[in-house]
């Protein structure tokens, strides 16, 4: 009988980990629904929600490089957490000015409870991903 870690694909980069993917593709989207937020938000609400958006992506890609040394790979996995977390609250911001509709805000304000929950349950398991 194989074991559970047999059984898990093999992963060769970041870019496999599905938590890297819905991040990536949760920032393409807001990259994409922010082009029609009127122009006075560009230095704001655009700018700040991109930002914390791409960090969540970097900071895997930060975590991933560096899991040889467990307590940096869990470190970077606390900084995506906290830069999902940020990007939630620029939803809330996004929702107040009614730039979004409540639809698109619990869409995505749900996927990033998800990129969290991933995140952490990553963190408590460093052990299966750091050498």
């Amino acid at each position: 009988m194989r074991t559970a870690k047999a059984k898990r694909k093999t992963l060769k980069h970041f870019r496999d980990l599905e938590v890297y993917q819905m991040a990536f593709d949760s920032a393409m989207k807001i990259f994409k629904m922010t082009r029609d937020f009127p122009m006075e938000e560009k230095y704001s609400i655009i700018n700040q929600i991109r930002r914390s958006s791409k960090s969540v992506c970097s900071s895997i890609g930060e975590a991933w490089r560096k899991r040889k040394y467990k307590a940096y790979f869990k470190n970077k996995l606390t900084d995506a957490m906290s830069e999902a977390s940020e990007t939630q609250t620029w939803f809330d911001f996004c929702l107040a000015c009614k730039y979004i509709d409540r639809e698109v805000y619990e869409e995505m304000d749900n996927t990033y409870e998800i990129i969290i929950a991933k995140l952490n349950a990553m963190e408590r398991k460093a052990e299966s991903f750091c050498f």
